[in-house]
């Protein structure tokens, strides 16, 4: 009998053992502390597929420095959710030829290890597409080659702006001349939107909060709202959905569904290899006339006017312009950003970049102290380029109006007097004056920089302007 309850006591103990077991071993919420466990972390994929330990490691981001810059503050993802590897974007990610690499191959660093410190010690990179040409080149030399010198990645045109009117003058090494502190505020507030290889094709630009944007998978054609929207916000997606306050989309989303692909070519994006230092020089940009061709006499009015404006004067609509400056604080925004058209005089002209008379006009970002907050109480050439920049909404539609009036010819098109020319009606009223730029639209500041763009003395004198 004793021999019996002992067995039974044996028993039982042995049973709840594995119970106290089994539960231990589902509790996720206690330290890592065991040899199973910790297996699980001891590699570059162990610890990033472990959400949990992710949590456990991670380093908060320090605090924001600058402002938000162009387009405002970027959307926050913490720092776990930016380096997790999950989802089925991981396990395309896995089977894919990137995905048999090792992780070191490409972020250097030590593999096999449970250490954070360890693991990303030494020569680490967190984006190895910033050393494209090592990380990248061997496999995408072409595409490398003509990358490391593009707009998209280098953004030569903000910079050009920024040398021009400091005093240097334009061309690739200008920019590293620039005082240090002035450099490190263009990374703080305008550099976000120029990156690498990886944040068309992996991650989210920082513009968008940053981070892997699909578990590491490897996107060959950027997705327009994830990856071009987010940086082209202001200036292009904002105008292309119809997101203005009494605007609708653009007639090649509605009417076609294009994306940006669509008009802007690989080729393009990933650069010729050459340096612009503006980006209507490159040769490969897109043109209205790419697809609409031979409309040149489709009407009396392309006929009079096809080779005087550029299409988005009588085809766009309101669009947004950013106002004098988004550098460092609030305060020093003196125009906020806001809705409106202007037709100017084609700024690019006279470099032959463009080779309408007139065109729309959309005001810019800089004021002379722009970069105050930054060492440069004031940039010393700031004149060199007009605030007033020439611009091509993505907002297009057929009927504008411009191109629609309550007089018409034919039933379709309208009168230009009424549509567009500076007339007066029969109550004694000036209409669309509001479509151009005169010298009393401009701040103080802007007048002498932009005394080219405006059309003061520039309209035909039978335009009733006064």
């Amino acid at each position: 009998m004793l021999k019996k309850l002992q067995l039974i006591i044996t028993v039982s103990t042995l049973f709840a053992a594995i119970l106290i077991g089994c539960s231990d071993a589902k509790n996720d919420e206690g330290p890592i502390d065991n040899q199973q466990s910790l297996a699980k972390v001891n590699s570059c994929e162990g610890c990033h597929t472990n959400y949990d330990h992710l949590k456990k490691v991670y380093t908060p981001d320090p605090p924001a420095a600058g402002g938000g810059g162009c387009g405002g503050d970027a959307p926050h993802y913490e720092p776990y959710d930016r380096v997790y590897l999950g989802d089925t974007g991981f396990e395309e990610f896995k089977s894919s030829i990137h995905g048999k690499l090792d992780c070191v191959a490409c972020h250097n660093g030590t593999d096999n290890t449970d250490d954070k410190e360890i693991a990303h010690s030494g020569d680490f990179i967190s984006h190895p597409s910033s050393a494209s040409e090592e990380k990248c080149g061997t496999c995408h030399a072409d595409i490398v080659a003509r990358t490391v010198n593009s707009t998209h990645e280098q953004g030569w045109g903000q910079k050009s702006m920024v040398t021009l009117r400091y005093g240097l003058g334009t061309g690739p090494d200008k920019f590293d001349q620039l005082p240090e502190l002035l450099k490190e505020g263009y990374k703080i507030n305008c550099q976000k939107c120029h990156g690498s290889c990886g944040d068309c094709h992996i991650t989210r630009p920082a513009a968008g909060g940053g981070g892997l944007a699909n578990g590491h998978k490897f996107t060959k054609t950027p997705d327009m709202r994830k990856n071009c929207v987010t940086c082209h916000v202001s200036r292009g997606g904002h105008a292309y959905f119809g997101q203005g306050i009494g605007t609708v989309p653009d007639v090649h989303l509605t009417k076609a569904g294009f994306t940006c692909m669509n008009c802007h070519s690989t080729n393009e994006i990933h650069g010729d290899g050459n340096y612009y230092d503006q980006r209507y020089k490159n040769e490969l940009k897109p043109e209205c006339s790419d697809c609409h061709s031979g409309i040149e006499n489709s009407n009396a009015f392309h006929s009079t006017h096809f080779e005087s404006f550029n299409c988005q004067t009588c085809h766009s609509q309101d669009y947004n312009n950013c106002g004098s400056c988004h550098i460092g604080t609030e305060e020093s925004a003196r125009i906020p950003a806001h809705m409106k058209f202007k037709i100017g005089m084609n700024p690019l002209l006279d470099d032959g970049i463009k080779p309408y008379r007139m065109a729309t006009v959309r005001q810019s970002l800089s004021a002379p102290d722009s970069w105050k907050q930054y060492g440069v109480d004031n940039l010393t050439n700031f004149d060199v380029r007009p605030t007033y920049k020439y611009t091509t909404p993505h907002n297009i539609i057929r009927w504008t109006e411009r191109t629609l009036a309550d007089s018409v010819i034919d039933n379709r098109h309208p009168q230009c007097a009424q549509a567009c020319h500076i007339i007066k009606n029969t109550e004694g009223e000036i209409l669309n004056k509001g479509y151009y730029l005169f010298e009393s639209d401009l701040e103080e500041f802007e007048m002498p920089a932009t005394e080219g763009v405006i059309v003061d003395g520039k309209l035909p004198v039978w335009w009733q302007t006064n």
